[in-house]
């Protein structure tokens, strides 16, 4: 088991090399100048912008205006040795270490994608098995239309139909923001308040998540329902609950522990849209908003945040075979 993880250690840094080299280009390569745009904005608010003073930005945040290959190159390695030393660099936009603004907004997007995803797990599993044990009954093709309904549905548009109808026409639930700020709160009366603030966003997320992973287990659970073991099981007069549970849902999990692998960066990623639809101060809008300043040091520290979150998770994931699956050797 240790040697096969130190293995897997080995070519996670061969794919964090590249996926770093990747990131760094296309982000250099971006059609957005941060400098162009912050002399722009002093123009328009009357300031005097010589030459010399566009020359020494570029040169402040590390840029060269026109930049050639080779001085991209030459930025390139570093940033890399920066970012070996757990330097991500300091935040144009924001203007404080990158590190520590994820980490101020981090904790938000984490709570929402944990809390959505326990309750996607919940509801879209238990769905996908009873659609499968029901195929082509009632019961399967309402969940199924359910479902699909939910898949189809942007997340802007859907989550702005929440906030109307909920918020806005019902008034049950605060339309945007973490916390009332007109409020001194404090104790249990805050954390209520955050709960009433993120409850639309999460319900946003839960129905447009669920239909991926219901559809997931109901195509697994079919695949495993006709097989010859469970025949057998049946054969042998055992219960259908029994057979269900015992001997078709733990074969199920193999294909839903491959999916996870992605849930770990999608724990801290941010739901980018959803966040900019109410407003959150999670990390997903604050890379948004990032991105459209063009903060080549966030977004590069960012995204490889995401990256090595990416390769712990399928490392995650293939040691859950060994548990889910004892047949699976790792070696």
């Amino acid at each position: 088991m240790l040697k096969y993880i130190a293995k897997r250690l080995g070519y996670a840094v061969l794919v964090l090399l590249g996926v770093s080299l990747i990131i760094y280009f296309l982000t250099r390569l971006m059609p957005i100048d941060f400098v162009r745009d912050k002399v722009n904005s002093m123009a328009t608010s009357g300031a005097t912008v010589s030459a010399e003073m566009v020359d020494a930005m570029y040169e402040s945040y590390g840029l060269v205006e026109d930049a050639t290959f080779l001085d991209i190159l030459k930025g390139y390695f570093n940033w890399l040795g920066d970012l070996v030393q757990l330097d991500l660099g300091t935040s144009f936009k924001y203007g404080i270490p990158v590190a520590e603004k994820i980490a101020m907004h981090m904790g938000t997007s984490f709570i929402i994608a944990l809390i959505a995803a326990v309750f996607e797990f919940l509801i879209a599993i238990p769905l996908g098995i009873t659609a499968a044990t029901h195929q082509y009954k009632f019961r399967d093709y309402l969940v199924t239309i359910l479902v699909m309904i939910g898949i189809s549905l942007p997340a802007f548009f859907f989550g702005n139909i929440l906030k109307s109808w909920l918020s806005l026409e019902l008034g049950w639930f605060p339309s945007s923001g973490l916390v009332d700020a007109t409020k001194d709160l404090s104790g249990i009366t805050l954390l209520i308040d955050y709960a009433r603030h993120v409850f639309i966003p999460i319900l946003t997320v839960v129905i447009l998540s669920i239909g991926a992973r219901m559809r997931m287990t109901r195509t697994n659970m079919l695949e495993v329902l006709g097989s010859d073991y469970i025949r057998t099981a049946r054969a042998k007069g055992l219960t259908e609950r029994v057979v269900i549970n015992k001997h078709a849902f733990r074969n199920t999990l193999i294909p839903l522990v491959t999916s996870m692998a992605g849930l770990l960066p999608s724990l801290f990623s941010g739901a980018i849209i959803t966040e900019q639809v109410f407003d959150l101060p999670g990390i997903g809008n604050i890379a948004l908003q990032a991105m459209n300043a063009g903060d080549i040091p966030f977004i590069m520290g960012y995204n490889m945040f995401l990256a090595v979150l990416s390769v712990l998770g399928v490392l995650l994931a293939d040691l859950m075979y060994a548990i889910v699956d004892p047949r699976v050797k790792l070696e």
